[in-house]
């Protein structure tokens, strides 16, 4: 069965949900390779409407490369992606990416509010004006993730968590459908975590679709609704109390998970959960 087939049964599926479109994601025999050595083999995975996804494996799973591949970031060897029912190429303005926070040069000289304003040049071209409604779409954003009185202050002087706060806010300011962030809580402070899990469910409350690169066993049933396990190849995808299990998981992290690891997310003594 083909991608579109695939699209339209899970449409079908959807009578009763808030979206009966295509898939915010859908990627059908995904495969990546850096040289001879594979990142992800023949993933297939179709992410439903509304929902906080998390996209959960160990260090080299092919975690971060899922979503690179999926926005043609990353080259693919192999399979096909959709977002909204669309190449990459023609959906833009629908999707934002948060990228990995120690993949951002930060020595660069820009200030906050230009960051978040980058997220407005496809909208504006290459030679378009930056008008006042956009500068008071910059802000908004900023203000959204608690950024607006660092508007002016160089990225580089920030912390980290404020780092990933701005970038979040240059996302924010694309008004997308689906956002995809990868390692959003990497090394910010609780409080910075808590307000992006704040402003994340936010979105999915406005009906978006979230999708995150997650490490945190402890918090993932707390944050999101969905997973996809990947290692490579994926594990299990659905509603995450199905997916997230002593099994899968063990499956995920090729049995390496200690038991204090699988009581962190709930399942005390390796129980099933």
């Amino acid at each position: 069965m083909n991608l579109a087939a695939r699209q339209e049964d899970f449409a079908r599926a959807q009578v009763g949900t808030p979206s009966l479109g295509p898939a915010p994601l859908a990627a059908r025999g995904l495969s990546v390779s850096y040289g001879v050595k594979p990142a992800l083999i023949g993933v297939d995975a179709i992410f439903p409407p509304g929902r906080m996804i998390a996209v959960i494996g160990p260090n080299g799973a092919g975690k971060s490369t899922f979503l690179k591949a999926a926005l043609g970031l990353a080259p693919k060897i192999a399979g096909e992606v959709e977002i909204f029912g669309k190449p990459v190429d023609q959906a833009y303005g629908r999707f934002a990416y948060v990228p990995q926070r120690a993949s951002v040069d930060w020595d660069f000289p820009t200030q906050a509010l230009d960051v978040v304003s980058m997220g407005l040049y496809r909208e504006l071209g290459l030679m378009g004006r930056f008008r006042g409604e956009h500068k008071r779409r910059a802000l908004a954003a900023l203000e959204r993730v608690g950024m607006a009185d660092f508007a002016d202050r160089q990225i580089g002087r920030l912390s980290g968590g404020q780092q990933q706060r701005v970038f979040l806010a240059r996302a924010l300011a694309q008004n997308a459908d689906l956002y995809l962030l990868d390692e959003p809580f990497a090394g910010v402070d609780a409080a910075t975590e808590r307000a992006i899990v704040e402003v994340l469910k936010g979105l999915q409350a406005e009906g978006r679709t979230v999708v995150c690169v997650h490490h945190d066993l402890a918090t993932a049933r707390e944050y999101f609704d969905y997973a996809l396990l990947l290692n490579l190849r994926k594990i299990a995808e659905g509603p995450i109390r199905e997916v997230l299990t002593v099994g899968d998981l063990q499956r995920t992290y090729g049995g390496r998970l200690t038991e204090a690891q699988l009581a962190a997310f709930g399942a005390p003594g390796g129980a099933g959960g």
